[in-house]
């Protein structure tokens, strides 16, 4: 195994400079996606050698379930990890399961709750099937993933609104619930339970999908200044935030002055292209071939310690 099997655990670091250049040069979707698929993976592999480390120092201490023969001084020669790092990687191991655990759980419950508020609400006006109008003043609005999933919009939000603004609205929610957003969203979240290094991609994904629905929203509408007005505008009049874990059409802008106005910039320039990886030849392609190569890292590292490990124990383990 050797020093090899700590690199997954910041190997994540690799991929902090995709999170800041992808939006230049990718389409938000390919964006989206490709960093969903680095943080998942980076987060698996991850978790694999936290167990293996933790099963490698964990053998010799007293009482343990693992056989006896895993702490034979073979093993210790070919896997020379004291027991404090084990215990330390166990101790992780179980931070990660209740975190992981507790986002899900909190995921799930905000759902719920606001499946039951929207229980026996009527739908929306005639060809507008899956939209919840909450006679509300604050000023909010989301997609409610689930089957089927809804829209979820306020009076308030709706009354700060011109009339093409809404249509931009409710295009951008429902793209939300067309692509799964929430998907992307608790994938990353859950990686950056898992590994600290991750957080940037989980910050990177959330923004990817608010511009990519932002897209959809234009595509709908024909026309990208409405939507980049009604971003503007649902940002000004937000008071609310809206519910957590939810793809939201715009956070309030005293709380996040950032996104929004980088959000609106992107509208009102030419359609991004739609390629799903950058050209290899500027920045933003360097960053993903660093980001590519660290993910690949990760993955065989860890194989290769738990083909080492299993190679070792199985020699010592007796039929």
């Amino acid at each position: 195994m050797g020093f090899f099997v700590f690199l997954p655990l910041i190997l994540p670091l690799t991929a902090v400079p995709i999170a800041r250049l992808t939006e230049q040069h990718l389409h938000p979707r390919g964006a989206a996606r490709l960093m969903t698929v680095i943080s998942a993976v980076m987060a698996v592999c991850s978790v694999l050698c936290l167990g293996l480390i933790g099963v490698v120092g964990t053998a010799q201490i007293p009482g343990n379930p693992l056989p006896d023969s895993w702490s034979d001084p073979v093993v210790r020669h070919a896997l020379p990890y004291h027991e404090t790092v084990g215990t330390a990687a166990m101790w992780l191991l179980v931070l990660v399961a209740f975190t992981c655990c507790r986002t899900v759980v909190r995921h799930l419950r905000v759902r719920s709750r606001a499946r039951r508020a929207l229980a026996g609400l009527p739908e929306g006006p005639a060809g507008e099937e899956g939209l919840a109008v909450l006679p509300d003043r604050n000023p909010y609005a989301y997609a409610l993933p689930g089957s089927p999933g809804r829209v979820v919009v306020s009076t308030g939000m709706l009354d700060g609104l011109a009339e093409d603004e809404r249509e931009a609205l409710l295009a951008h929610e429902r793209a939300h619930l067309r692509h799964r957003h929430h998907r992307y969203l608790l994938t990353t979240q859950l990686a950056a339970c898992v590994n600290p290094f991750l957080r940037p991609l989980q910050a990177a994904v959330a923004f990817s999908a608010e511009r990519w629905a932002d897209e959809e929203s234009a595509q709908a509408v024909g026309d990208r200044r409405i939507t980049a007005r009604a971003v503007a505008r649902a940002a000004l009049v937000s008071h609310a935030a809206p519910a957590p874990g939810f793809a939201a059409f715009a956070a309030p802008a005293a709380a996040q002055p950032g996104p929004v106005p980088r959000r609106v910039a992107a509208l009102l320039g030419p359609v991004p292209t739609a390629r799903n990886w950058p050209p290899a030849k500027t920045p933003a392609g360097l960053a993903a071939m660093v980001a590519a190569a660290g993910t690949a890292a990760s993955a065989l590292c860890a194989l290769n310690a738990a083909v080492a490990l299993l190679l070792v124990l199985k020699a010592v383990t007796p039929l």
